[in-house]
């Protein structure tokens, strides 16, 4: 409060003698003694009035959470004169790369958020997974669907039984020296989807720690391996604005190689 970082939902600093008031948001800047140093940058690949497209590196959160504050996407974006009124549309993996796209101004933000609600967006992510025992596969396109709710811990999700909830398209694209490049079309959007199908039917993303089960290692075991990140890529994303009425496609400038170069 002494630093003026404890504010309402008016922008008003508030101290430790301001009035309490019934149904009052109260915001504070969070601080953290140590925070890791994320070694890679983003992009910015389109901006307007309305919207923001960035091209975010592996390993950078998109939002302040946990252990993060400083080294987040929203926050870097801040830093950099975006106004404060800036807010991620959707979301993305922390340990994911691509595209991820951000409102820029309130009064249109609802125009956005509808269009991943009512599924209008195409999106299109590519991964790489360690061919089983070196063979070749054959068996793609397929379509897989399933139920995918909360497991344990918390941040892991599971397949269920149950009406399905969940669906990916998953397309091989080619395979040479033991790994296959994948695309993957999602048409649903829940949390770690494209991790948990691929894992689903055989396929674990390479150097995915969290599915399946026998390679999970906790958060608080295990620290971030900047030289082996998850080879899985937000590649490309389109829609019809719903502003403009203009096509839109982003395609993501970064590239998945199964090691690193």
């Amino acid at each position: 409060m002494s630093k003026g970082e404890v504010v309402d939902e008016t922008g008003k600093q508030l101290s430790p003698g301001s009035l309490y008031r019934e149904g009052a948001c109260i915001f504070y800047y969070r601080e953290l003694e140590q925070e890791t140093s994320i070694p890679f940058r983003e992009s910015v690949v389109y901006q307007d009035e309305h919207l923001l497209v960035v091209d975010k590196p592996h390993f950078l959160p998109v939002v302040p959470a946990g252990r993060f504050l400083r080294e987040t996407l929203l926050v870097r974006l801040r830093l950099q004169g975006q106004p404060d009124s800036l807010v991620p549309i959707h979301r993305l993996d922390r340990e994911t790369a691509g595209l991820v796209l951000f409102s820029r101004n309130p009064r249109t933000r609802g125009n956005y958020t509808a269009l991943f609600r009512e599924r209008q967006v195409k999106r299109l992510y590519e991964a790489l997974a360690p061919l089983p025992n070196g063979s070749e596969i054959v068996n793609f396109p397929i379509t897989h669907r399933s139920r995918i709710v909360s497991g344990e811990p918390f941040f892991r999700m599971l397949e269920a039984a149950g009406s399905p909830n969940a669906e990916t398209t998953i397309e091989l694209v080619e395979q040479s020296d033991g790994v296959a490049r994948f695309n993957l079309r999602p048409h649903t959007g829940k949390k770690h989807q494209l991790r948990v199908h691929m894992a689903a039917i055989g396929f674990p993303i390479l150097n995915e720690k969290l599915y399946p089960e026998e390679v999970f290692v906790p958060y608080a075991d295990r620290e971030d391996d900047f030289a082996n990140p998850l080879k899985l890529l937000a590649r490309s994303i389109g829609f019809t604005d719903p502003v403009t009425g203009n096509e839109r496609f982003f395609q993501s400038r970064r590239r998945l190689f199964a090691r690193q170069v």
